[in-house]
């Protein structure tokens, strides 16, 4: 039977992992990752590899998860574990942020983006790497350092840099559609609503994502003593659960068909020898 151990004095766990709670999310985090992979090697959308990758690392960070039940007092597992659950969304971000410049050169409304369509994807990115690299710094910290408070500081850093950065693309995007919507009527009959439906997308992937830094941000201010660190529930709930959502919503609207920008300068120079419209072409992508 397992039980409650410490590695070398030190209580790694606050609890015994549920290992059935562990094993339905690295199902559904398989089959969800499955079926976005299978979209991005059918429609060639390499940009969303990043977001596979983040499923990947839920998948296995949940099924370590359940291992670890039994091994409550060794250190790998707890270290993988929670490292790749805490920084796969900040992949997921990643992805959210590409999605956003490609959706704007699709329409060829680049002159409607607050920041320069060149710079948006690097920036945002940029942030995210940020994020993800003081995150995945400060996880490893915390389990191996003598000095785990200065883990989760570390931690909280990187959700900030998160939360910051999530707070301007949703700004940036919020902008953008405004001034789609009021300053170019001709979009909609060019170019259809498929990509209002995108944002509408990263709205919803974005808020998530959102709401689950916050989360885990609070988690780690409250430290070992804290309620959410010491309650297991909350960390299904409250990440696993939302990440899945997340995940479920980027594969039901997918944006793998949307162009890069350089598609879309060789599609222009097609379309001025040929008798189709612009957003024929586009959907031959």
């Amino acid at each position: 039977m397992a039980e409650l151990k410490t590695y070398n004095g030190y209580a790694l766990w606050l609890y015994l992992p549920n290992v059935p709670a562990a094993a339905v999310f690295t199902i559904l985090f398989a089959l969800g990752t499955t079926v976005i992979a299978w979209q991005m090697f059918r429609t060639k959308a390499w940009y969303c590899s990043v977001f596979v990758i983040g499923g990947v690392l839920e998948m296995v960070g949940y099924i370590v998860r359940g291992v670890a039940r039994d091994k409550t007092d060794e250190l790998i597992p707890f270290v993988i574990q929670n490292a790749f659950i805490l920084v796969a969304p900040a992949l997921f971000a990643a992805s959210v942020y590409m999605t956003l410049g490609r959706i704007i050169s699709s329409i060829q409304a680049q002159q409607l983006s607050i920041i320069r369509v060149k710079l948006l994807t690097k920036l945002f990115v940029i942030g995210d790497v940020i994020s993800f690299a003081v995150q995945s710094g400060g996880a490893t910290m915390m389990a191996t350092s003598d000095d785990p408070k200065l883990g989760e500081t570390m931690i909280v850093a990187g959700l900030f840099v998160q939360i910051v950065v999530f707070g301007i693309y949703i700004v940036t995007t919020a902008i953008f559609h405004y001034r789609v919507r009021t300053q170019r009527s001709n979009v909609f009959a060019n170019f259809g609503n498929n990509w209002e439906k995108l944002l509408i997308m990263l709205y919803i992937v974005s808020a998530l994502i959102m709401v689950r830094s916050v989360f885990r941000v609070v988690e780690f201010i409250g430290g070992q003593d804290g309620y959410l660190l010491k309650h297991e529930w909350t960390l299904y709930v409250f990440d696993a659960l939302l990440m899945f959502a997340a995940v479920v919503i980027f594969a039901w609207r997918f944006p793998g068909p949307i162009c890069s920008e350089s598609m879309d300068i060789e599609l222009v120079l097609v379309e001025q020898r040929t008798s189709e419209s612009p957003h024929k072409l586009l959907l031959q992508c």
